[in-house]
């Protein structure tokens, strides 16, 4: 198995990476990758860029050496409401969106309740379109009900490579949660949420081995095709899609 892109990594925009964005590109060309997303944590997070940053990417080309770029944001999900720390007019200016849960922003424990509800009112936000690592074991929800709402408004479900490393506890729950996705049609992508050149080269293989353990189709992960991600843009009615595709196909 082999990814075409990455769709939830980090530059030093954030003090806790380390490589630039130009950095980030060339080494997903090596590696093979047909484009990369870029998606600095949103300004909630105690180190993240001013609001600016996101509001800023025309200024960045669409192409790094052979590497299509997507930029965006990782926002924080910031209430068991599912509201989020950019607002709507920014988010919908975005390539692509995960939406994320991190203590900083979002303190202490959520009951399971408190935790689906939570992705239910994200799922029905019509700017996200990935949610991100969401098998921590602290903020466990409903898999089976809220993959169907995923499902049903277009989220795609992400499989965190960087969790390998930092957040072990979730891994039990990130073979449930695939499961419920592919119970339910839910598509995923498979992530490395990279901070540095290593965990873009090595955090990816974890999640393969994950994948191949209970057959998941291809065809329902978005990453894994060129034809799939352009879909997957055209869907979310991203104003790149058409951009992309152009480039792409």
């Amino acid at each position: 198995m082999q990814m075409i892109a990455d769709l939830h990594t980090h530059t030093l925009s954030a003090t806790h990476a380390f490589q630039t964005a130009l950095e980030m590109a060339a080494a997903a060309e090596q590696m093979g990758y047909r484009a990369i997303a870029l998606t600095d944590h949103a300004p909630a997070m105690p180190d993240a860029p001013h609001i600016w940053h996101f509001g800023n990417w025309s200024a960045m080309p669409r192409k790094i050496g052979n590497v299509v770029m997507l930029y965006g944001a990782e926002v924080n999900v910031m209430d068991t409401k599912g509201g989020l720390d950019l607002p709507d007019r920014m988010l919908a200016g975005q390539d692509w969106v995960v939406a994320s849960i991190h203590s900083p922003c979002i303190p202490g424990l959520l009951t399971e309740k408190e935790a689906t509800r939570l992705w239910l009112g994200v799922a029905e936000n019509p700017y996200v379109d990935c949610i991100g690592h969401s098998e921590q074991q602290h903020y466990r929800y409903d898999y089976d009900l809220v993959t169907k709402a995923f499902a049903q408004n277009n989220k795609v479900v992400e499989l965190n490579g960087n969790s390998f490393q930092v957040r072990k506890d979730g891994i039990p729950n990130m073979r449930e949660l695939l499961k419920a996705c592919l119970k339910n049609g839910c598509r995923i992508a498979l992530d490395t949420d990279a901070h540095s050149l290593r965990q873009l080269q090595e955090n990816m293989a974890a999640l393969f081995a994950l994948v191949e353990e209970i057959a998941f189709p291809q065809e329902l992960i978005v990453n894994a095709s060129v034809k799939n991600l352009v879909e997957e843009l055209k869907r979310h009615h991203r104003g790149c899609a058409q951009e992309i595709g152009g480039i792409l196909l």
